[in-house]
């Protein structure tokens, strides 16, 4: 009986995890449920994951969120948020690795160590795309429940962003990069703002709409003269030294937009909204300052 008990116990331990169907970058893949060793390098999947409760076993040397610094301490560092390191996921022995945005071009090397999924997120669709990968981590990991209050939340956040931005006039979403300027537009890496507050962009002829926005003048800006501006500082996102956003936006050009004459220049938290697009509490601190900027302009 004793002998019975073993076969069948090494036979169950033998039966791989079932597999589910995952949205991703490249199209829908079956991934081995409840992954136990999980490797993360895409900022805005550790985000999500963080808020469902599942901290990664591997991560990038850097996090930039700095409410994700507590897992410095948890998990290996296993190479650059560019760049995994092989030898280090190696000694890991990950069941699952993630990669986006920033290491998605490295997929292909990650799946020499394990099977790897991008997860990728960009655009005016980010918001769905969001709740997409909430809802595949939390059948992924056994999260359903936090993942649907994690989604119910964002809506939420989604809805008080739309309800004080109805009727404020023009927004142009700008990232300062030092003394440089981009504007961003709908369906740019950016667009997802317009479209989650119903913004109408103001722009100079066609808006910028590349997923990497269009290099703009500060002529560019006075002439579209925006009732808001919005601002992505990536200098501060990354840790630069470079300028801040304010400093080269503080200009006379500017300064004649209706945007800084009534004061309605919001700053977003620059890494939630340039390494971390996507992540699901990323997504609700900048939906949350835009609603307090909306709010208070009469």
């Amino acid at each position: 009986m004793r002998l019975l008990t073993l076969i069948a116990a090494v036979l169950i331990a033998a039966v791989p995890a079932a597999a589910l169907e995952i949205r991703t970058a490249a199209g829908s893949v079956d991934v081995a449920a409840d992954p136990k060793i999980v490797a993360v390098f895409d900022i805005a999947a550790i985000d999500t994951l963080e808020r469902l409760g599942v901290t990664p076993d591997g991560i990038p040397d850097q996090l930039y969120l700095p409410q994700l610094k507590p897992l410095t301490a948890k998990a290996k560092r296993v190479g650059t948020l560019f760049d995994p390191d092989l030898e280090a996921l190696n000694a890991l022995s990950p069941d699952l690795i993630i990669v986006g945005g920033r290491s998605s071009t490295r997929a292909e090397a990650a799946r020499q160590v394990a099977p790897t999924i991008d997860m990728t997120m960009t655009g005016d669709d980010l918001l769905a795309e969001a709740r997409e990968r909430l809802d595949d981590y939390g059948a992924l990991f056994g999260k359903a429940q936090e993942a649907a209050a994690a989604k119910a939340e964002l809506d939420a956040s989604v809805a008080k962003a739309r309800e004080a931005a109805a009727g404020k006039g023009t927004a142009l979403v700008l990232m300062t990069n030092g003394p440089k300027i981009t504007a961003y537009g709908p369906g740019s890496r950016f667009g997802w703002i317009y479209a989650a507050l119903g913004l109408k962009p103001a722009t100079v002829g066609q808006a910028a709409a590349g997923l990497h926005g269009e290099a703009v003048s500060f002529e560019y800006v006075a002439k579209a003269d925006p009732d808001w501006l919005i601002v992505v500082d990536r200098a501060a996102a990354i840790g630069s030294n470079e300028g801040s956003a304010r400093a080269t936006l503080d200009n006379e050009l500017v300064a004649g937009t209706k945007a800084w004459r009534k004061g309605q220049v919001v700053e977003l938290p620059a890494a939630d909204a340039y390494v971390a697009a996507g992540g699901v509490q990323a997504m609700g601190r900048i939906l949350a300052q835009l609603t307090d900027a909306f709010s208070a302009a009469k």
